[in-house]
């Protein structure tokens, strides 16, 4: 794969912004040895590359992303880990919980009873760091 140089560092340092120091090298050494363009395509393309297009604020972005996990409802981690970033950019956690609770008619009940089960802790502010 080719690579950009400046949308992998502009992917790295907002990565880093959202998720945490050193969570640019927790996903490459998730990939090491099985699919390190994943790792490539992750930081260049969706983080460097749209996450930090102008026009929607990342509070809006980080909504629209657990939005998007609430309603495959099968992306815990990334729906927890979106959560996160989401409190870390300045969402409250009155947003994030209405952000869920827009998709119940869309996603299902079950989808937003889980989805609220499953960042219960982070929003109340009890997950282990």
């Amino acid at each position: 794969m080719i690579s950009n140089p400046e949308l992998r560092r502009r992917g790295l340092a907002h990565f880093e912004r959202l998720f945490g120091a050193g969570a640019g090298e927790a996903l490459v050494q998730d990939m090491e040895g099985l699919c390190p363009d994943f790792t490539d395509m992750s930081i260049e393309w969706a983080v460097g590359g749209i996450t930090t297009r102008p026009g929607l604020d990342i509070v809006t972005r980080e909504l629209v992303v657990i939005a998007s996990c609430v309603t495959l409802g099968h992306t815990v981690t990334q729906l927890r880990a979106h959560t996160q970033a989401a409190l870390s950019a300045g969402a409250t956690r009155e947003q994030i919980i209405e952000t869920i609770l827009q998709l119940t008619f869309y996603a299902g009940g079950a989808a937003v009873r889980n989805a609220l089960v499953n960042v219960k802790d982070i929003l109340n502010g009890t997950a282990p760091s």
